[in-house]
């Protein structure tokens, strides 16, 4: 009996070690994620409720002319996927720790190379990027902070805080006119160089249509020539008989590749130069033997 009192004593303890009680967090956690053309924005951060405080004053919860984390708990984290530009400056594409010093006529926006410390480590370091920008007043009250992503266009928006009767629009800009040019460029201009190769590859290993891929390998070499396309084309021109013209493709392969110092593409090819001249000087020898 002892014994069974001591094993449950040890589980009762065990029990309170490992227990924890999950309650509602002060300031819950948010992610927001969007585009902007063509560009990914997402923003980690804190919520605090205003609760009836004074927000953003001299003496308020958010005191003015003092760093602020721009939320609660943990920094906040925005991320873009592309460079940018925010209120006219270049930010390139990355992870940032947003903090702001706010003001009663303009607020200091500082965005800092995220690397996951606590926000007052950023605190006394020189931003990536420092611009300004001016707090509005909102009819609406906003209990609870947010940041927003809005005023949304086909290449531009507003990065939006918004707390209490205060809403501060930071605008940045994201390239889409070149992307947007270079995919038509690639997708009207047909097949890239690496995709005939591709389809090439495939179609010699499964010993499939050699004509056909010869033509896509060829295309290949003739946008863009590599010694590894070059090998192909020789490998697909030898195993349809026509081994001149395989041996004259291993050699700009040969050539290509000791350029480049790629030697075993140049052992790869002597090899196969030696075979092919040796088939030709069989099939030379047996015409002349009437074979």
């Amino acid at each position: 009996m002892k014994g069974l009192l001591t094993i449950f004593a040890i589980a009762i303890a065990t029990f309170n070690l490992t227990a924890q009680i999950n309650t509602p967090a002060p300031s819950p956690t948010a992610k927001f994620e969007t585009e902007v053309g063509l560009t990914k924005v997402m923003i980690e951060y804190s919520r605090p409720s205003a609760k009836g405080r004074t927000i953003f004053a001299a003496d308020g919860l958010v005191p003015y002319g003092e760093m602020w984390r721009t939320g609660a708990n943990a920094a906040t984290k925005v991320t873009f996927s592309d460079d940018v530009k925010v209120a006219g400056k270049d930010l390139a594409a990355g992870s940032y720790a947003l903090l702001t010093k706010p003001g009663a006529g303009v607020w200091n926006i500082h965005f800092h190379k995220y690397d996951k410390g606590g926000w007052s480590s950023y605190k006394d370091k020189t931003p990536t990027l420092a611009v300004d920008a001016k707090p509005v007043k909102v009819a609406n009250m906003v209990e609870t902070f947010t940041i927003n992503v809005g005023h949304v266009e086909m290449d531009k928006a507003h990065l939006e805080i918004m707390w209490a009767n205060t809403m501060v629009a930071i605008p940045f800009m994201v390239e889409v006119d070149s992307k947007v040019e270079a995919n038509i460029k690639t997708v009207m201009g047909g097949p890239s160089r690496g995709e005939y190769y591709a389809a090439s590859r495939y179609y010699y290993d499964a010993e499939k249509d050699d004509a056909k891929a010869l033509e896509w390998i060829e295309k290949a070499n003739e946008l863009d020539a590599k010694f590894w396309q070059l090998r192909l084309e020789s490998q697909i021109l030898a195993r349809m008989g026509k081994h001149i013209d395989a041996i004259a493709a291993a050699e700009r392969s040969k050539e290509m590749a000791t350029k480049e110092g790629n030697q075993d593409y140049v052992r790869r090819n002597d090899e196969s130069i030696k075979e092919w001249k040796e088939v030709l000087a069989k099939k030379s020898a047996n015409k002349k033997s009437g074979k």
